[in-house]
């Protein structure tokens, strides 16, 4: 099966479970053809189906509870249930039960396709380094978030962009279109169970964020509160991809709440999943980091390592995984995971060829 017939065939799977919104779906796949780092985003359905064939060692290696879709812009900030600005992983879509390995090698093909696009001026063999050493320590070292208060200065320069100022924040939200016609009760429902008031007026308007989840239905609740404004976002959610690729074998329940609720990590409070809806807040603070808008010159490596320490965190809401991890890890043989994401590298530029002179129009 080719990247143009699994798209064909995994959409046709996901229209069965939730409604789709067309006008996104042509717009992913617009933006998959545009270059090879928005396709993976937009493709993890089709990573699932063939990682454990390009990397069939490290895919029997130990389980964890697993991001699955881990690259390198989904990472942003939130506050937690003190009000400081935490930094880490912020979209568990996907997340299922796989090898540690694939968020690390998913994590540094990311990587390598950004630095290739010219967002990041590494070398590959560097880039696998530091992640794995981030990944290493927090492993051995019991992990520990990312609190951006006194500590870690660096990485609140790198995460307080201009986007995140207020002005041009809700000046994006007001941009927003409101909805026209009628949306779900549930997404009604999830969007009024986050608000800080009974009975508060709100414009509903959509949303178009993401990749990956490109197609999916997205509202946000959008309200002036006690002197200032503020914003909920409800998106339909589905069963991880790796459900689709497995040919259904194993649960098809939705795990966000799950990994969020074990991992090494500060809570966003306001993020709960609500039957099929995950909800959260969003504000200058509380979203992801894109790329572009990334400042991080002289500080990469650094942040990479933070990457793979976050990653670490992560999996070590697996505890029993733990020991096993670092015995594979030990294990290893030198360059594994530069060698590794070179391999799935090749293999989905291969796809987006493939995507670039055969999909869809």
């Amino acid at each position: 099966m080719n990247a143009v017939k699994a798209t064909r065939n995994f959409e046709q799977w996901l229209g069965h479970r939730t409604d789709l919104v067309k006008k996104d779906l042509r717009l992913k796949h617009a933006n998959m053809k545009l270059a090879v780092f928005p396709f993976l985003r937009a493709t993890f359905y089709r990573w699932a189906q063939i990682w454990p064939k390009v990397c069939p060692e490290l895919a029997q290696g130990p389980q964890v509870l697993a991001v699955g879709d881990l690259h390198v812009e989904n990472f942003g900030t939130w506050r937690d249930i003190e009000g400081r600005l935490i930094w880490g992983v912020n979209d568990f879509d996907e997340t299922h039960p796989l090898a540690y390995a694939n968020d690390l090698v998913r994590l540094a093909v990311s990587a390598h396709l950004a630095a290739e696009a010219g967002h990041l001026p590494l070398k590959h063999n560097d880039i696998c380094d530091s992640i794995l050493e981030g990944y290493r320590e927090s492993m051995s070292a019991g992990g520990t978030p990312f609190v951006l208060g006194e500590n870690h200065e660096w990485l609140r320069e790198i995460a307080e962009s201009e986007l995140r100022d207020p002005v041009h924040f809700w000046a994006k939200m007001d941009a927003l279109p409101t909805v026209k016609g009628e949306i779900p009760i549930s997404a009604i429902d999830a969007l009024e169970h986050l608000m800080p008031a009974r009975q508060l007026a709100y414009r509903l308007a959509r949303r178009v964020a993401g990749l990956g989840s490109l197609g999916h239905a997205r509202y946000v609740a959008i309200a002036d509160w006690q002197g200032g404004r503020i914003a909920r976002e409800a998106k339909a959610m589905v069963s991880s991809a790796c459900y689709w690729a497995k040919d259904h074998r194993g649960s098809p329940e939705i795990l966000y709440q799950t990994i969020i609720s074990r991992a090494v990590r500060c809570l966003d409070p306001f993020v709960q999943l609500r039957g099929r809806w995950i909800v959260r807040r969003l504000s200058p603070h509380c979203s992801r980091i894109e790329l572009a808008t990334l400042r991080a010159t002289g500080k990469e490596l650094r942040l990479l390592r933070a990457m793979g320490w976050e990653t670490a965190n992560i999996h070590l809401g697996s505890q029993t995984a733990r020991k096993p991890i670092l015995r594979s890890l030990q294990k290893q043989k030198p360059k594994w995971l530069h060698q590794a994401a070179e391999k799935m590298v090749t293999a989905v530029r291969a796809d987006w060829k493939m995507w670039k002179k055969n999909g869809y129009a």
